[in-house]
């Protein structure tokens, strides 16, 4: 049975105790993880689900959108899923500690605002990519998000004109082969699997868990998740706070 903690200060406690006493640790965690920096997520009551477009998010957030709606795609990405003014939260930055002192092997987030990185954090693998590389489709150049918060309709790329998508996986598109099995054996060996910021509802990236085999599993999340009878500890709080120590 799980051990369910609401209050922030005693979750903080509990956490840190679970990290001191494993040898390796692996995060594996959602765009809750940056809602705390105040980049809004998907399915939460704010987020852009629940939000009214001229088309519904996940259609524009296709790729089959950004072939055939290009400028309208550039349009919804430059305001939406952009967000340069967002900081790194306390969890962010614990995390990039733990990697410091050698106990954090690895982040693997579903995450594309790079905050991990801003963190400090080395080793992460971006199951869904990042805003910060958008990349020629004719000479590979890679353009930065700032680059492309600087142009309007369809950004051409600055070295050859070809046409530029962002490095992030869209509906219809499938993970990058090498990052998904990067994580999958970094699940499969660590000694503690910290779930945090996510529903666990987001296939394939939530079935990565079940490669755990190691002897404590944490989740950090303010909503319920599949996962919670699973696990030993059950931080139902805000994720910054939960990481405060």
């Amino acid at each position: 049975m799980a051990q369910v903690i609401t209050d922030p200060t005693k979750a903080a406690q509990e956490l840190r105790t679970l990290v001191d006493q494993a040898g390796s640790v692996v995060f594996f965690g959602g765009a809750g993880v940056s809602t705390a920096s105040g980049i809004p997520d998907f399915r939460s009551e704010d987020g852009l689900y629940h939000q009214h477009f001229k088309y519904p998010p996940e259609t524009m957030l296709s790729h089959s959108f950004y072939e055939t709606h290009m400028a309208e795609f550039y349009d919804f990405y430059r305001e939406r899923m952009i967000c340069l003014t967002a900081k790194p939260n306390q969890a962010h930055l614990k995390l990039a500690e733990l990697e410091r002192e050698g106990k954090l092997m690895a982040v693997v987030t579903q995450n594309i605002d790079g905050l991990h990185q801003a963190a400090g954090s080395r080793k992460v693998l971006e199951l869904h990519g990042s805003v910060h590389r958008n990349i020629c489709r004719r000479c590979g150049h890679v353009h930065s998000a700032e680059w492309v918060l600087g142009t309007t309709g369809v950004p051409r790329c600055e070295q050859c004109g070809g046409l530029v998508k962002p490095d992030v996986v869209l509906y219809e598109e499938s993970l990058d082969e090498d990052v998904l099995m990067a994580s999958v054996r970094a699940i499969a060996s660590c000694d503690l699997l910290i779930i945090g910021g996510t529903s666990l509802v987001v296939y394939p990236a939530a079935g990565l868990i079940r490669y755990f085999q190691g002897d404590r599993l944490v989740i950090c999340n303010l909503q319920p998740t599949p996962q919670d009878a699973s696990a030993d500890l059950v931080c139902a709080c805000d994720i910054a706070k939960a990481f405060a120590w």
